[in-house]
């Protein structure tokens, strides 16, 4: 099948290469020419394992090439995924700018029958505005041809996101055309040998079927850090609790570890534009609200149990000559995003204090510098940024950090504070080994004592 792919980011890169290596002839637009020629040229501009081998490998092979020249892409094509950004406005909505510019570009390319599919995250309603977008293009060209829109939400979790699209726990269609979808069922057959996860429903279920997953999942990472918060103030252990509710197999274990809250591009974002769309159909989503809320809280409880642990009676800036090394700055391991990544709160909140800052991040260090400039150190081995640091804030749970040599932080750091953003660690043994260490939601005795 001939198809094109609008936004050369995220998810449009995953989606270009997947259907490339099924066998696809796929041809990926975007308005950004340095990315263009980048891409051109096998230079990657994101990281996710797995992606770069891939799309090398279908650039190579001819199923996979990418162009500005969006007239062309979409004559040439059947299908076209819309995959462009959709951020928050000031009020929180999705901003669908670029994803009607999209729709208005392809009605003006359009030569014949094609299948519009909106990939982006959007609200309630979008396939209908795009749907009007296209017509109002085709009628200003005096044309009537045939269109549908098809709403295809993505689920893919950034680290994984290759094996999520070749393996989906599900794929959801929001189609009204019974011969469009026997059509994007074809796209998605070969995804589909082990077991068929299809689910196909009305355009409208669809937009609000990945807001919905996406609200419901961080409401589950609020909802757990804030029983964490409870559980250090009642001298119960989380990791106990998360063990004792997720075997019930109503609730699974899930999205049930406690964290320095939730970031990246699709969480935060989409939460947002739940509440407003809410609030635009006169409801008044109040759940949400809290999640949201608890989720602003729990990026500062690291800072905050590092200046309870650290600080000076200075109330201002209860850090000064305090050096603190963080470890992971991306939102979540196996990636370099840094949208709404919980390591800029802390971060920010720790200069604010008067601490000065040393990182070191396996993939962002990159992103982290479009963030913070030189307001903070980097290293690429983690282990030097700890020599002479007042204390170590463990905030991203990549695999480098799961089991580190004990002895070489305890001999490189000013005094042994470790404070544990992602629960790594066994508070029995850092005890034993004299740290004082600081998890979140975990009643021991390793966290006793100030530290002046």
């Amino acid at each position: 099948m001939k198809i094109c792919i609008f936004g050369a980011g995220y998810v449009g890169l995953v989606a270009a290469a997947c259907f490339a290596e099924s066998g696809n002839t796929v041809v990926a637009v975007d308005v950004d020419r340095a990315r263009i020629d980048g891409l051109q040229q096998g230079i990657i501009p994101i990281y996710e394992p797995g992606l770069k081998e891939m799309i090398l490998r279908n650039c190579s092979e001819g199923r996979l090439t990418f162009t500005l020249d969006m007239e062309t892409a979409v004559q040439a094509s059947l299908v076209c995924f819309i995959a462009v950004g959709t951020p928050p406005g000031e009020d929180g909505s999705a901003d669908l700018k670029y994803v009607l510019g999209v729709a208005r570009d392809i009605g003006r390319a359009m030569n014949g029958f094609k299948i519009i599919v909106d990939k982006s995250t959007v609200p309630v309603g979008t396939a209908d505005k795009v749907r009007t977008a296209v017509q109002q293009e085709l009628t200003a060209r005096d044309l009537n041809l045939e269109f549908d829109v098809v709403s295809n939400p993505e689920f893919l979790k950034e680290g994984a996101a290759i094996d999520d699209f070749m393996k989906p726990d599900r794929v959801v269609i929001g189609c009204d055309n019974v011969r469009t979808a026997e059509i994007m069922k074809e796209l998605y057959d070969p995804f589909m040998r082990k077991q068929n996860r299809m689910i196909v429903m009305d355009v409208h279920s669809a937009e609000m079927t990945k807001y919905a997953a996406n609200a419901m999942l961080a409401t589950r990472i609020s909802f757990m850090n804030q029983i964490a918060g409870l559980c250090e103030r009642m001298g119960a252990d989380v990791m106990a609790v998360r063990e004792g509710i997720g075997s019930d197999t109503r609730i699974g274990y899930d999205f049930l570890f406690p964290g320095p809250g939730y970031g990246g591009s699709c969480f935060p974002k989409d939460v947002k534009a739940l509440i407003r769309t809410a609030e635009e159909a006169n409801y008044d989503f109040l759940l949400l609200k809290a999640v949201e809320e608890a989720n602003e809280m729990q990026k500062e409880v690291l800072a905050t149990k590092l200046i309870s642990l650290l600080g000076s009676p200075d109330e201002e800036r209860p850090l000064t000559g305090r050096i603190v090394a963080c470890w992971g700055l991306s939102f979540k391991p196996r990636t370099d995003d840094m949208r709404e990544a919980p390591s800029i709160t802390i971060i920010e909140r720790l200069l604010a204090a008067g601490a000065s800052v040393r990182a070191h991040d396996p993939e962002a260090i990159k992103e982290a510098k479009k963030v913070f400039g030189d307001r903070i150190e980097y290293s690429s081995n983690q282990y030097d940024i700890l020599d002479g640091a007042d204390a170590l804030a463990v905030i991203t749970d990549w695999n480098e950090y799961r089991n580190p040599d004990f002895e070489r932080i305890k001999a490189a750091l000013k005094t042994p504070v470790i404070v544990d953003g992602r629960n790594l660690y066994r508070p029995e043994r850092m005890a034993s080994s004299g740290f004082i260490y600081a998890p979140l939601g975990r009643s021991n005795a390793a966290t006793c004592g100030m530290v002046k």
